[in-house]
């Protein structure tokens, strides 16, 4: 493990900004482009999907061998080379001109992201300690602005450089990101590679406890949300006779919602530390939000971003703290919050799919609305459980099971 000072720097926080800014952008800006994919990649609306899915498939199984990843390339080496793998999938959507080299570069992306995901959030407990939940909404507020200037910048871009170009220009930050996360981690605290051994990558038996499955499901739901509104809420208006350009403003407005309610967020979340009134605030919001474009779509279109906005500006960062809350150890909490991302991630990345198949099928997006705002209700019952106190009985229950398997082994 490598020395440092006592205090984590603020060039270490602008690394993990630039970092978590490079996460989405290669996913969020397909959807404004999905025309000119379709045209000239004859591509439909389930593979526009897949572009979407197939990254967010790979965080989730990744995530699931988040151990494996921190003993192969360690925690600083191994965020360096997922940042790198993002820059060269942008890099290679140069000659995406065909459905399979779009899909490989999604392969690539999807690798990538999913190691920094992997490995970040146990780095940042390891060196924020107390201010781990303030440091994990930042780091969620820059992936939502990498979101906003992703999908926002899409169109503009298209129109001056084409759409292959638009999408590998993302390179360029992911390049700058490596660069400075190298510099700002050298003195941070960090797992270095380790030698595999039976105990060590066998892992904490996590799927043996209930509310393990729980905040899964929970973030599933959430990052389910996160994903379906950035893929498709320019599709459906331009579907219902908006301009490009106002459905870009839309999806625009959502983002920059979902960036300043997670900002504050990561002002305020110490204010919180019973984190259940923000949960249920987020998921009526989200709830709330997609009834209205069942509803009445073009009535207040604004509004009804804005509520999926605000919500899941909540709720897609909470999702995280709410599971690092659980464990003290950085490395547990790390391989804790990987389990809940690699699940969590493989449901979210069938929200997307699903959405395509049945643009596809019926023409229409109400029903996948639908469901997501029946989901967000259901998650209800789920987020009054998550009390502080209940995090000590988890210790507990994960120490019990800890026990026996030794004892059985």
């Amino acid at each position: 493990m490598a020395q440092q000072p006592k205090h984590a720097g603020l060039f270490l926080l602008l690394a993990i900004f630039l970092l978590s800014l490079n996460l989405r952008p290669a996913i969020a800006a397909i959807g404004p482009l999905i025309q000119s994919i379709s045209q000239h990649a004859g591509i439909k609306s389930v593979g526009i999907s897949l572009l979407t899915t197939i990254p967010v498939l790979m965080m989730g199984l990744c995530a699931i061998y988040a151990t494996y990843i921190r003993q192969a390339l360690g925690e600083r080496n191994g965020i360096a080379m997922g940042a790198a793998m993002i820059a060269a999938a942008c890099l290679l959507r140069l000659w995406g001109e065909n459905a399979y080299k779009l899909f490989g570069s999604a392969v690539l992306v999807g690798l990538g992201i999913a190691v920094i995901q992997a490995l970040l959030p146990g780095f940042i407990k390891r060196n924020f300690g107390a201010k781990t939940s303030s440091v994990i909404a930042l780091y969620s507020t820059g992936i939502v602005v990498g979101v906003t200037i992703g999908s926002g910048t899409a169109s503009w871009l298209e129109d001056r450089l084409g759409w292959m170009s638009a999408l590998a220009g993302w390179s360029i930050p992911a390049a700058v990101a490596v660069f400075v996360w190298l510099l700002a981690s050298r003195n941070s605290l960090y797992e270095r590679r380790s030698s595999f051994t039976a105990t060590a990558t066998r892992g904490a038996p996590f799927w043996r406890i209930a509310r393990c499955w729980s905040l899964l499901l929970f973030f599933g739901v959430g990052t389910g949300a996160f994903m379906l509104a950035m893929a498709w809420i320019s599709p459906f208006y331009i579907g219902l006779s908006v301009t490009k350009g106002e459905a870009g403003i839309l999806l625009s407005v959502l983002t920059v919602v979902q960036a300043l309610t997670a900002l504050w967020l990561s002002f305020s979340i110490d204010r919180f530390p019973d984190r259940r009134s923000l949960l249920v605030v987020s998921l009526l919001l989200v709830a709330s939000g997609f009834l209205l474009l069942i509803i009445a779509p073009l009535a207040a279109p604004y509004f009804a971003v804005s509520l999926l906005g605000g919500g899941i500006g909540i709720l897609f960062p909470l999702s995280i703290i709410v599971a690092m809350d659980h464990l003290k150890s950085p490395t547990l909490a790390g391989n804790f919050t990987a389990f809940v991302q690699g699940g969590g991630f493989i449901i979210a990345s069938l929200v997307p799919l699903t959405a395509g198949s049945l643009r596809d099928a019926f023409n229409d997006l109400s029903s996948i609305w639908l469901l997501m705002a029946i989901a967000s209700l259901g998650m209800l019952v789920l987020a009054v459980r998550f009390s502080p106190k209940s995090y000590v009985q988890f210790q507990q229950d994960l120490a019990d099971v800890q026990s026996e398997e030794r004892q059985a082994a």
